[in-house]
């Protein structure tokens, strides 16, 4: 099979396109990034002209992991321009250019889109609650998620939509926008001060865990399907930061504790028995030795 992933050089997409090539599908990229590899493209989603031009002169794709898109609470604060440019305009961008080129397409949403619900949450949610997504990340995903929707029944699109609950793993360099324990590694490896607050509750999945259920959609494509792809088990933050600060044999000390964080969710707690039953989603990784995982990458990476 063809395949595009967009976003192709970061986090999840980088470990994504290695899977689909182990399993023999032809893979090529594109991403904000240059890259020497001979199927990569530098090509931003947000801009149309650019995606135009790359498909224009590319082979004809069989399926697109639409993976680009900027991530996180305080970039959707910091930088809203391309927080909504990548993620609702890029969104739109491959959805009109799939009027004309017929690829099927996988679109990448966020668990942030269940917002202040504070019951279980079954991809039906959205859709039979009214939700109030809490930032700006956050409401760019929902937006994102609803034009597909719309144009996949207006125009007959073959799309399927994952909400990804808290990805972590070897593979995620630091920066202050990154996940919860990307970040806390680092700070605990380079005895940094950082903040945690209490109260909030997440569940995760290792890299490896969510790369091999994304993977599986390929071969088991039913356009309109939507999951959630994490873990059930619940870890509050202040756990596993305590994980982390054992791991690096740092201790708490470097730690300050504020009560809950405002804008954010207070818990997700996930139903993924359709990742489980349809995908074949399992853990296949602890939360501590995918810590422990991460915290050796780290280590290697940044000479600690």
């Amino acid at each position: 099979m063809k395949i595009l992933v967009t976003g192709g050089r970061g986090n999840v997409g980088t470990p994504l396109v290695k899977e689909l090539r182990d399993r023999g599908n032809d893979v090529w990229t594109i991403d904000i990034v240059h890259s020497h590899e001979p199927q990569h493209a530098r090509v931003d989603v947000g801009e149309y002209r650019q995606l135009h031009e790359y498909l224009k002169g590319s082979p004809l794709f069989d399926m697109v992991y639409a993976a680009a898109g900027e991530f996180g609470r305080h970039n959707g604060e910091m930088a809203f321009e391309q927080v909504w440019r990548t993620n609702a305009v890029g969104t739109k961008n491959m959805l009109m250019l799939q009027r004309d080129y017929g690829y099927k397409m996988v679109s990448f949403s966020s668990s942030e889109i269940y917002g202040d619900y504070r019951g279980t949450m079954y991809e039906s949610v959205p859709l039979d609650y009214p939700l109030r997504q809490l930032n700006d990340y956050a409401i760019s995903k929902w937006a994102s998620e609803l034009q597909v929707l719309n144009d996949s029944e207006r125009y007959n699109l073959e799309n399927v939509r994952v909400r990804l609950f808290n990805s972590y793993g070897p593979g995620e360099y630091y920066n202050e926008y990154r996940s919860v324990i990307a970040r806390f590694c680092y700070y605990a490896l380079h005895y940094l001060p950082y903040t945690v607050h209490l109260g909030h509750t997440r569940s995760f999945s290792y890299i490896d865990d969510t790369v091999n259920a994304l993977a599986n959609i390929a071969t088991v494509f039913v356009p309109g399907d939507v999951y959630n792809i994490g873990d059930e088990t619940q870890y509050s933050i202040k756990d596993v930061s305590e994980m982390i600060h054992k791991e690096c044999g740092t201790g708490g000390s470097l730690v300050h504790y504020e009560d809950k964080e405002e804008l954010t969710t207070t818990g997700k707690v996930i139903n993924n028995h359709q990742a489980k039953t349809r995908l074949g989603y399992k853990q296949s990784v602890t939360l501590e030795e995918g810590i422990k995982r991460t915290v050796a990458w780290m280590s290697k990476v940044y000479g600690k």
